[in-house]
């Protein structure tokens, strides 16, 4: 076997993936996989730096290192839990958490943070982390990442895939079933990241389970179409946003210039018709050959999320990558785990043609673990 571990939390802040998985002769297998929760102050704090977009130099230091250790712990839970010793995982790929993503300054950068020090020594693995910067120095997105990993497992010569991530941000790669036509792929625009902070906004919950909030509501066709008159739509390909440019403030932004009430929950009803019509958009104007797509991220759960995605997308098939062997809340820890492999291996882990950079790349900082303990 060749194991290697993948940690992923994503724009929601709903946890940490960590998943195992064999890469072993060209087979990617998933061995186990769970997710553990941030502590309450961490998560807290995340959220407040992230977005606030401001910090003192010690408290960044300090949620850094807090973030390395919380990682560690849910590495070192999911090996206890399992019984698979430190020393039989060749590396750790750990995207981090992405606290600003700026691929439009004069000089672009995406930082995440969750200090890798400390994941290397707590655990005692091989730790390969800061995937995103390498892409960029190349005039890249640094996002999205995990087309590559997509198109590894998930293409097919039979038919034409998407693959449409929802996390806190949405994304779809695109996988032609023809090998001599490019992958493509791009972040859509919001995903659950906006779902997410008005649902907290109304309710002690993180999220709307299921959709059950939103499914009572009604569509504001007003709100909706000013929403989608956002540039990000319109912007041309190869792009990529986060939470700095999404979130609740633009949400208020918005609000204030629709001259009437909107009762909280049409508002989160349009919010995910928003998200289902961005993605189902991006896929009829890039890929209208299109025979199914598969959605992974906590996006999956939400049953009236899918049902909009299926009615904007009406004659193709939408499923979740369940149905393509791997259930969608482990996809991109398992992207990240083959991101360390790709990069240990010495070999490149973007798809140009998918972020914009200049040329395939290594990507990541290696921190060896301390083989003198």
């Amino acid at each position: 076997m060749s194991l290697y571990i993948g940690v992923m939390s994503g724009t929601s802040l709903d946890g940490i993936d960590v998943s195992i998985t064999d890469f072993n002769d060209q087979q990617i297998r998933l061995i186990a996989a769970e997710t553990y929760p941030f502590s309450n102050q961490l998560r807290r704090d995340l959220h407040q730096l992230i977005s606030s977009a401001r910090t003192h130099l010690q408290q960044l230091g300090q949620i850094d290192i807090a973030l390395g250790h919380e990682y560690s712990q849910a590495i070192n839970q999911l090996l206890n839990e399992t019984q698979i010793a430190a020393n039989s995982i060749t590396a750790i790929g750990c995207h981090g958490q992405t606290i600003f993503h700026a691929p439009e300054a004069q000089y672009p950068f995406s930082m995440q943070i969750g200090n890798a020090n400390v994941i290397a020594e707590k655990t005692g693995i091989t730790t390969v982390a800061d995937f995103r910067q390498r892409d960029m120095v190349l005039g890249g997105q640094g996002a999205p990442l995990v087309p590559a990993f997509h198109q590894a497992l998930f293409h097919s010569d039979d038919e034409n895939r998407v693959i449409a991530n929802i996390g806190g941000i949405g994304n779809i790669t695109i996988l032609p079933k023809d090998k001599n036509k490019a992958v493509s792929g791009f972040d859509t625009g919001p995903g659950n990241v906006l779902l997410d902070e008005w649902y907290q906004q109304h309710h002690l919950a993180l999220y709307d389970a299921n959709g059950d909030w939103a499914r009572d509501g009604i569509i504001d066709e007003q709100l909706l179409e000013t929403l989608m008159a956002d540039g990000f739509f319109q912007q041309p390909i190869p792009k990529s946003t986060g939470r700095e440019y999404f979130n609740l403030k633009w949400l208020s932004n918005i609000l204030a210039n629709i001259d009437k009430p909107i009762p909280a929950k049409d508002i989160q009803k349009t919010l995910l018709e928003m998200t289902a019509r961005s993605i189902s958009d991006a896929i009829i104007n890039y890929a209208d050959n299109t025979d199914a797509v598969f959605v992974c991220g906590g996006g999956s759960h939400n049953q009236v999320l899918m049902d909009a995605l299926r009615k904007n997308l009406s004659g193709v098939r939408v499923d979740t990558t369940s149905s393509l062997g791997l259930a969608p809340d482990w996809v991109e820890a398992c992207a990240f785990a083959w991101l360390a492999m790709r990069t240990l291996s010495h070999a490149s882990g973007n798809l140009p043609a998918v972020t914009g950079a200049e040329k395939l790349s290594l990507l990541g900082a290696i921190y060896p673990s301390n083989i003198a303990s």
